[in-house]
């Protein structure tokens, strides 16, 4: 293992590890179903370009992103897959999105009234409330919805989504078959207006492995795609028969080795006090990287195969961990932060929990400024 030139501290994407999860998501839908990867914030932090380019390459039908910026940004590097985008786009924004032929979603009636005022032809998803209660028309605006739609004659609507409140769990299905139940009534009305060729899509990655019927044309994975699971109850239901593959690690180096005495305090607030002689190794990265504040005292990193607990406050630029125990730890030795070194590994799942959070969030909050180094 050797840090790349320049950098104090980076995060590597494992390519073999990706395309494995893509493999494994095409064998649950089937040939007949499309793969949306979705690669929203910042790819759920294994970097957007990266990442978007990655599946590509491997053959993704879809891409999605959450706004007009993510978008326009893949379409400026040259990629050609089609992009859905999931979250509200600005009116000011629609005509970029029919240039660059970027599918935009509508969910709701003020956003027809902002697609009677752009010109170029727009293609647009319509966005079904089937009990999330978040974005999209309910079942009994759909009718009228269809109608108004129907009328713009720069709208081409290419397709139709919903999407689970509450998929996670497989013990508690009665939530989601009533979504599925619901999208199936607005897919009737829907059709009428626009025929039977709309992409269909309801599964994001909890749906698609836990509820067959609702995969429809067309499937959205984020999560899965990058080796993680949605729930510990869908990774039970599910692990005896797929697996997935993490497919992020997070190193850093040493910036300082030093001796403390028994009875010295430690970092801010002077939270931490040595109980005996510690050896200490101070690592330049913080909470502005992601390394979570609630870590303090509690996480851990690796060191030479070794865990290092995180002594005393999480601060901005650093934190302190004891090495007393890891001999011939020196500066610009390597840490891991996620993932694995020798016998020992950092999941997401652990930060997550010693953060008292989901798994979503930790791998989103690492500062996109760090380099992404795709292997």
């Amino acid at each position: 293992m050797e840090r790349p030139i320049g950098v104090r501290t980076w995060l590597e994407i494992d390519k073999t590890a990706l395309l494995k999860n893509y493999d494994t998501f095409r064998q649950v839908i089937g040939s007949k179903v499309k793969l949306m990867a979705v690669a929203k914030s910042n790819a759920y932090g294994h970097c957007l370009f990266d990442y978007a380019k990655t599946m590509s390459e491997f053959g993704v039908d879809f891409l999605g992103v959450d706004s007009v910026t993510e978008a326009m940004k893949l379409r400026a590097e040259g990629l050609k897959t089609p992009i859905l985008i999931l979250g509200y786009t600005l009116p000011e924004r629609l005509n970029d999105c029919a240039e660059n032929d970027i599918t935009v979603t509508v969910s709701s009636f003020d956003q027809i009234d902002e697609l009677k005022a752009q010109g170029g032809k727009l293609k647009i998803h319509l966005k079904v409330d089937t009990g999330m209660h978040r974005q999209g028309f309910q079942l009994d605006e759909i009718k009228d919805a269809c109608q108004q739609i129907g009328q713009l004659k720069s709208v081409e609507t290419e397709g139709i989504f919903t999407h689970f409140a509450a998929a996670k769990n497989p013990a508690f299905p009665r939530d989601t078959e009533e979504q599925i139940c619901q999208f199936n009534q607005a897919l009737q009305i829907a059709e009428k207006y626009f025929g039977p060729n709309l992409i269909k899509h309801a599964a994001a990655t909890a749906g698609t492995l836990l509820f067959p019927k609702s995969h429809f044309d067309m499937v959205r994975i984020g999560i899965g795609l990058y080796g993680l699971w949605t729930s510990n109850e869908a990774r039970a239901y599910c692990e005896d028969k797929i697996s997935l593959a993490p497919a992020l690690s997070w190193k850093a180096i040493t910036g300082e080795v030093k001796q403390i005495k028994k009875g010295e305090r430690i970092s801010y607030d002077l939270t931490e006090t040595m109980d005996k002689d510690t050896t200490i190794a101070v690592i330049p990265i913080g909470y502005w990287n992601g390394f979570r504040r609630s870590l303090s005292s509690v996480g851990h990193v690796l060191i030479h195969g070794k865990r290092a607990r995180v002594l005393g406050r999480v601060t901005m630029d650093m934190i302190i961990v004891d090495i007393t125990n890891i001999s011939n730890c020196k500066a610009n030795d390597i840490v891991t932060l996620i993932g694995r070194d020798g016998d020992e590994e950092i999941t997401l799942d652990e930060i997550a929990r010693l953060c008292d959070t989901s798994v979503y969030e930790i791998p989103t909050q690492l500062n996109p400024l760090m380099k992404r180094l795709y292997k």
